[in-house]
């Protein structure tokens, strides 16, 4: 399911986001990036609409994933239930 990011309080989205850059460890090249700076790209890019905010039923958790991956997101919920 698709979270809308307006239905949250702007300190719960951050909240999600952050613990979405910590567990990813996503690389942003040579170099360094400090969190916050992770934190609001990945804001930017749910605002613009690339990446979603998906719950999980199944699993009873939350992620980020990119746009293009929903279909693939809602296929692996359906077959695991």
């Amino acid at each position: 399911m698709i979270i809308s990011i307006a239905d949250l309080t702007e300190e719960t989205l951050l909240n999600i986001i952050e613990g979405f850059v910590l567990r990813e460890g996503t690389e942003y090249g040579e170099a360094d990036v400090s969190l916050q700076e992770k934190v609001q790209q990945v804001l930017a890019q749910l605002k613009l609409g690339d990446v979603l905010l998906v719950y999980s039923e199944l699993h009873e958790t939350v992620n980020i994933i990119p746009k293009q991956q929903l279909g693939e997101f809602e296929l692996s919920e359906s077959q695991q239930q």
